[in-house]
């Protein structure tokens, strides 16, 4: 792979795709036909099956005036993938925990694309981010959608 074709972002398909790579995964796009509530529409919800209440990961495409517009995510193209990946997880991830947040997130820019972020509204919820994820960061989607997964079988197993 090029240095070129490295730079280019994920298409949604390549990370819906990357999602189901997994065993037992299933991926939901929210449409007007789902029941989902409008702001919802072509946001994508990674669930283990055949539980679907809580996701663990999803595929934001749009933003949602006074609720998430921290990733600017009206640009041409933009999306940012979520993964629930527990608290250890998002403290060896991001070097602090998730209770933490508060005292980090003023230095936080949530539009830069293509790095590891805390959620920036579930990372007290133990949520990490990336926005236009590119080629290159292909191996670490998959990462955390391991990651993620893992977690959600594990609270699924207590729960």
């Amino acid at each position: 792979m090029t240095a070129d074709e490295n730079d280019e972002m994920l298409t949604e398909q390549d990370v819906i795709d990357a999602a189901t790579r997994l065993p037992g995964v299933v991926v939901v796009t929210a449409d007007e036909a789902s029941g989902a509530p409008e702001a919802s529409w072509g946001d994508s919800f990674v669930h283990l099956d055949p539980d679907r209440k809580f996701p663990f990961a999803t595929i934001v495409t749009q933003d949602v005036p006074g609720w998430d517009t921290y990733s600017a995510l009206d640009r041409d193209g933009a999306f940012r993938v979520n993964f629930g990946v527990g608290r250890a997880g998002f403290e060896e991830l991001l070097g602090y925990p998730p209770a933490a947040h508060a005292a980090h997130a003023d230095g936080i820019d949530f539009t830069v694309g293509d790095r590891l972020l805390p959620h920036p509204t579930y990372a007290a919820q133990s949520w990490v981010s990336i926005v236009c994820p590119t080629r290159a960061s292909l191996p670490l989607v998959q990462d955390l959608f391991d990651r993620a997964r893992a977690h959600a079988a594990r609270r699924r197993r207590t729960g």
